[in-house]
């Protein structure tokens, strides 16, 4: 498997001698769209399940889950964490989209386990706006997660709260480990 990883690069990301990152991106759409052909799907996921995971690059979550494409939802942030704005994702996902599981992933070594709220004072200083939104940052991603499966089942918004799962992925075996809510 090739990765990103063996690309040249030079200051920056930016590829060498064919431009930045993003112009690499662009042209790897232009072959993608000339082979593309609409699948005739809508957004309604087929499996009725919405994903919220990590943004972490090692997390292949489709390859990870058995997923295809048209499978579900797939909502990603800094540590996985169920934010007011991943509240926001889930209510559409469940109410106009037909969601009813939901499934959480957090994982090992996160990089929010070394930052702590001192990230926003730090911001702060730095550009003299205080950031809206909290780091959520924690030491012990178990709990972290019960924390997010709490959060999705209270939500009064959310219609379908009895199928939350939440589970820690392992970034060097690519196991899942379910986490028990209590």
């Amino acid at each position: 498997m090739t990765t990103s990883a063996s690309v040249p690069t030079g200051p920056e990301g930016a590829i060498s001698s064919d431009g930045t990152v993003t112009d690499r991106l662009v042209d790897a759409n232009q072959q993608y769209a000339a082979a593309f052909t609409d699948p005739g799907m809508d957004a309604r996921p087929v499996l009725h399940v919405a994903v919220v995971a990590c943004m972490d690059a090692r997390l292949d979550l489709h390859a990870a889950l058995g997923l295809e494409l048209g499978d579900c939802h797939t909502i990603r942030n800094a540590g996985g964490v169920v934010t007011d704005d991943v509240i926001r994702s889930l209510t559409i996902s469940q109410r106009a989209l037909g969601t009813r599981s939901v499934v959480l992933i957090h994982h090992t070594g996160c990089g929010l386990e070394s930052l702590t709220e001192e990230f926003r004072h730090d911001l702060e200083m730095e550009v003299g706006q205080r950031p809206a939104w909290a780091v959520e940052a924690f030491r012990d991603v178990e709990q972290d997660v019960r924390q997010s499966m709490q959060r999705v089942r209270t939500s009064p918004f959310l219609l379908h709260t009895d199928d939350v799962r939440g589970f820690v992925f392992d970034v060097t075996t690519g196991l899942l480990r379910e986490i028990d809510p209590v």
